[in-house]
Order: structure tokens, then sequence, then C-alpha cells
């Protein structure tokens, strides 16, 4: 069986990218970052995850990107977002150069695994401001695993692969519950509360598409309350 890395942040993108590597027939191999975030619920997020997808190694890697901060994932100081994404703005959880580290690191752990892909959650629908989530960055990005690495060189450097990058967040959640991913263990909310806030950007893009498809039980507390669309 091929090996894949698959980033796993502990949401729902990413949980249900790494149900679509195993179901394309991977093993995956599980890649994960503690990288100064506000909270780690979404750490313990991904390991429930990756104990219910059956995947036997799971990193966690430590790379500290809040020590300069520059968003608002990274920067207590700074005020999440609540008014809704906006088209064509970069948003304050924009994180600087996150998946480039990110994708870089995944890659020197797919070439000393021998894995054949990588498996990227990331999406150029719900954050068309992120500039590090659109297709023709993943391309530019593939373009240096063939030319940066021992197995580019040979011929046989990893595919970046995104298979949620065109995909609405309806699109996302049925993808979801085709492959019995456990929504219910991942996690979205920018806040490690005890609950998801149902208040930030995030929250409100996931509720909304569980609404839209009848889900009402895996919606947020203040989703349930409030009965917003």
């Amino acid at each position: 069986m091929n090996k894949a890395v698959v980033l796993l942040s502990g949401g729902l993108d990413s949980a249900t990218t790494a149900a679509i590597a195993i179901a394309d027939n991977y093993e995956a191999i599980a890649l994960s970052f503690r990288y100064g975030q506000r909270h780690e619920k979404e750490l313990r997020s991904a390991a429930k995850v990756a104990e219910a997808l059956n995947i036997g190694e799971h990193y966690i890697i430590d790379v500290n990107l809040a020590q300069w901060g520059g968003s608002s994932l990274t920067d207590t100081t700074q005020t999440l977002p609540q008014e809704g994404v906006q088209s064509d703005i970069i948003p304050s959880t924009y994180v600087p150069g996150r998946n480039t580290v990110f994708i870089a690191i995944a890659l020197s752990l797919a070439e000393a695994k021998g894995a054949s892909a990588i498996y990227l959650g990331i999406n150029a629908v719900d954050y068309s401001g992120y500039p590090d989530c659109r297709p023709e960055y993943l391309q530019a990005y593939q373009n240096l695993a063939n030319l940066a690495s021992k197995a580019g060189i040979e011929g046989h450097a990893p595919q970046l692969i995104a298979p949620l990058a065109k995909a609405s967040k309806v699109d996302i959640v049925r993808r979801a519950l085709e492959l019995n991913v456990p929504i219910a263990d991942t996690w979205s909310c920018y806040q490690g509360q005890a609950t998801p806030c149902g208040r930030c950007d995030s929250c409100r893009i996931r509720d909304r598409a569980l609404i839209e498809i009848g889900r009402l039980d895996l919606v947020s507390p203040f989703a349930q309350n409030n009965n917003y669309k």
C-alpha cells in the first residue's frame, strides 16, 4: 500500500481529507502542528480523529509561529473576527507563512517515509482571501517539491493533493458523512472553550453547512439556540 502524509489540524476539512486519502487506498501518516495557536483543543481533536480513522502514525511537531505574531490566531492581543468572511479581504486569522512551513515539513516527512503523496485540507472557496489556499499556490509548491528533494530529482516527488480545494462547506460535510468521519470529534472553532463559540467565522461557516443539510445535532449550541442560517 502506498503511503500518504496527511496534514491533520483536527478540523472538519483536514479530517475529511484524511478519510479521502484512506479511501484512495493510501496508508495515512498524520502530521499536526503545535504552532502557537490560541488553544490545543484542535490537537486533541486531531488525536481523536487519527484514532477513529485507524491512523497508526501521528506526529505532532512544535513550530512556534506565535513568537512573532501577525495573526489573531497566534496573538491573543488581537480580536478574533466575528463579522463573517468578506470576499477578497485577507482576514486577521491568516497566519503568515503557516502553510508554507507546514508543507515543507510534510515534504521532509514524506521523503523520509517513502510517501508518494501529501494530502492537504486547504480550501479556496470559504477562505478565498488566504493566499496559501489557492490552486496557483499549490501548483507553485509542487514545482518546488519536484526540484528541492532527492525524490524529486529522481522523478518521484510526493504529489500535493488538495481534494477539497474547490469544494463548498456543504459538499465537504456531505463527503465527511459518506466517509463516516467523526464530525463530532473535530474542532473548527477559533476559541478553545468547552463547546464551539458559534460566533467566529469558522463556526459560522461550519454551522450553516450543517444546518443546510439538516444535521442540527452537530451544530454549535449558539447556533441551536439562535437558529441562524
